[in-house]
């Protein structure tokens, strides 16, 4: 059994990684190609792009994302798309800035601020919408990446699928892979053992108020911690953090039960209370 485990385990690498030996590329005269277009990827792909470099970005959606990952920018994010010349990537979108946060435990509320008074810029986090400062930067297209091609061990491309379903094959000396949490090319470069302790349940909250102004609130409560922070002018984003690998069904009402009856008193006793 344990010889079938790993035939198949190789099978499914082999599916990721291929021999471009006899891929003709569309096209080799990028110097890096980048999968993914998200926070990391463009930022890459912009700040080589001034560079003087030629990038070939692939992703597979560049729509805005109906998702809550990569929103809250960190002052040391915010301070490090400044020095890359990016900081107009948070202008013009509804950010929010974020000074710190608030956190409540056992009805005792502590205020902590970023320390941001040593910075003539200003350096405040910023919590946004995901998505909404992608930059048309270098060459960006719309596909799916399904493979990274691979000569004598060296990747020198990669496999991608557009929109319409046609492949197309692209090469460059350097690929960097930067398609987020679930990207399906990881396991071609190593077999990291995945353990996942929770899970986070989002919601969005309108026109609603919280009791710190620019703060993020961390709310620790039994079982597990529910985060708020305001991700436009009118919407407050809730995370409210699952325990275990298996979250509750959302189709027979265990989540629903969850989130009312166990978290959102406890939400609602701490926000009565300030």
């Amino acid at each position: 059994m344990k010889k079938t485990k790993e035939s198949k385990e190789n099978n499914a690498t082999d599916e990721v990684v291929k021999s471009s030996e006899q891929v003709i590329c569309q096209s080799e005269n990028s110097d890096i190609i980048i999968v993914g277009a998200g926070v990391a990827g463009s930022a890459l792909a912009y700040t080589l792009g001034k560079d003087g470099r030629r990038v070939h970005v692939t992703e597979r959606d560049p729509s805005l994302p109906d998702r809550t990952v990569g929103e809250l920018l960190q002052p040391g994010g915010h301070l490090k798309l400044i020095e890359l010349g990016l900081e107009d990537c948070v202008e013009d979108i509804d950010a929010q800035q974020v000074l710190g946060y608030a956190l409540h435990k056992n009805g005792t509320t502590t205020k902590l601020s970023y320390p941001l008074q040593r910075f003539d810029l200003d350096v405040a986090g910023r919590s946004s919408h995901n998505g909404r400062f992608i930059k048309d930067a270098v060459r960006l297209e719309e596909g799916t990446v399904t493979s990274l091609l691979e000569v004598k061990g060296t990747i020198t491309g990669v496999q991608y699928k557009t929109k319409t379903g046609q492949e197309f094959a692209a090469c460059a000396p350097l690929t960097i892979v930067c398609n987020g949490c679930f990207s399906n090319l990881r396991r071609s470069l190593c077999k990291p053992k995945v353990d996942i302790p929770f899970c986070f349940v989002a919601l969005i909250l309108e026109n609603c108020e919280l009791p710190y102004t620019n703060h993020g609130h961390v709310i620790l409560a039994d079982p597990s911690p529910i985060l708020f922070y305001r991700g436009s002018s009118s919407e407050i984003r809730c995370l409210v953090d699952v325990p275990g690998q298996k979250l509750p069904s959302i189709s027979n009402g265990e989540m629903a039960s969850h989130l009312k009856i166990m978290m959102a008193p406890q939400a609602f006793k701490v926000y009565q209370a300030c």
